[in-house]
């Protein structure tokens, strides 16, 4: 064989390879969980010392509770939920076919009410609004994330991946210039995650209970000096269909606790 004939058929094997040794690259992904401390890890991993565990007896209340001028309770639609509900929170923001757009878990929720239970639809923050996703997230722990590879959301997420890496506020920095490109750096003392959306709602200590993803995210818009968006802003729901995308295949924490 010609020394250019063994060259291409070098080429050919490696070429060839290439596909298996990707795959064989470790996932270079964390959890918040693993930068936080061994005691805060602790914390989250024992339900009994969980705080966020107090919250759910309230969400399965809700579950179980008859509301709305129908009269009709979340388990007279879906029975056993830890059968029927199991790894539902890992597949959300997922599009709504009868709205026409695409909901996060807690629309989901309010899609429920108005429409089978005819009743009001809770408060995006409000505490049983968490307590309800929290219980719900709880039946998917342990779980993949899962969001649904549908077309109708790639706009959507797209958005969200332009917001991400989108330059903000005063300190004029983007999300990607802490969390993909100085996570296990330090700020201000606090070791910087690489922000995958595992665990919520979570229990963060800096609050004293539990809190939504949006709330996080405000807390970093602001943190760089710029106007959080409106609470009903698209763009709120952009970054959790992009993030969603991103934390893909990562192990469901909720509740998770965070510093």
């Amino acid at each position: 064989m010609t020394a250019p004939a063994r060259w291409t058929q070098r080429v050919l094997l490696l070429a060839s390879a290439l596909p298996a040794l990707a795959a064989a690259q470790p996932d270079a992904r964390r959890s918040g969980l693993d930068f936080m401390s061994p005691a805060l890890q602790a914390l989250q991993r024992d339900d009994r010392q969980n705080p966020a565990m107090l919250f759910l007896p309230d969400g399965e209340a809700l579950w179980r509770s008859p509301s709305g001028a129908a009269g009709r309770s979340c388990a007279d639609c879906h029975g056993d939920a830890a059968r029927s509900m199991a790894g539902v929170a890992a597949r959300y923001p997922a599009w709504d076919a009868a709205s026409g757009q695409a909901l996060n878990l807690t629309g989901r929720v309010n899609a429920c009410r108005q429409r089978h239970q005819q009743a009001a639809p809770l408060a995006a923050e409000s505490a049983d609004a968490l307590a309800l996703t929290a219980w719900l997230g709880r039946l998917s722990r342990g779980l993949p994330l899962a969001p649904p590879d549908d077309d109708r959301l790639a706009p959507l997420r797209a958005r969200g991946q332009a917001l991400w890496q989108q330059r903000l506020g005063q300190l004029n920095l983007a999300c990607t210039h802490c969390h993909d490109q100085r996570a296990g750096q330090r700020l201000g003392g606090a070791v910087i995650p690489q922000a995958h959306a595992t665990g919520y709602p979570v229990y963060r200590l800096e609050w004293q209970g539990l809190g939504s993803l949006q709330r996080r995210l405000r807390g970093c818009v602001a943190g760089v000096r710029a106007e959080p968006y409106a609470p009903d802003a698209v763009e709120w729901l952009a970054l959790e269909a992009f993030l969603a995308r991103r934390a893909a295949g990562m192990a469901v924490e909720t509740p998770a606790v965070r510093p």
